[in-house]
């Protein structure tokens, strides 16, 4: 994913964990990769996280609904609610790079400044002794298999 975070207007991201859109058992095996492509900071919306969190599991999961269906996704579970003063902020220089497991809980907020913060996001799965659950929204396919990193 890029993501465009404008000046003055790019979004918050809500608290989430990554597991619950890409689920795997055991749970776990997912890590995300974000790639500053802009200074990240405080007024520009950086990452913010819950330490700890990703000993805690996740309470909800997307999955992907029967097809035809409309919406083609629906969330089962509850997402848990969180304290603002529970987050720590992560801001970082461009180029740098934040792995973020799983299983741990973050946002980022509203970029409040006049400069834009890009970043550069993407997830791996260790697939050694590890399923991708079939109901998860996003599924290989013949024509775009999942690559692997090696074999």
């Amino acid at each position: 994913m890029y993501i465009f975070k404008q000046p003055n207007i790019g979004g918050e991201v809500t608290p989430h964990q990554d597991a619950t859109f890409l689920h795997t058992e055991p749970l776990g095996r997912i890590l995300g990769f974000w790639i500053a492509v802009e200074d990240a900071n405080e007024e520009n919306g950086c990452l913010w996280f819950i330490p700890g969190s990703h000993r805690d599991g996740i309470s909800r999961r997307m999955l992907r609904t029967p097809p035809g269906s409309i919406p083609c996704t629906a969330f089962i579970g509850e997402e848990r609610s969180y304290n603002d003063d529970q987050f720590v902020p992560a801001p970082v220089p461009k180029g740098g790079l934040v792995l973020i497991h799983g299983e741990v809980v973050h946002k980022s907020d509203l970029n409040t400044s006049p400069n834009s913060r890009h970043a550069y996001s993407f997830h791996v799965m260790e697939s050694h002794k590890t399923s991708w659950n079939p109901e998860n929204w996003l599924q290989p396919s013949q024509d775009l298999p999942f690559p692997s990193l090696y074999t």
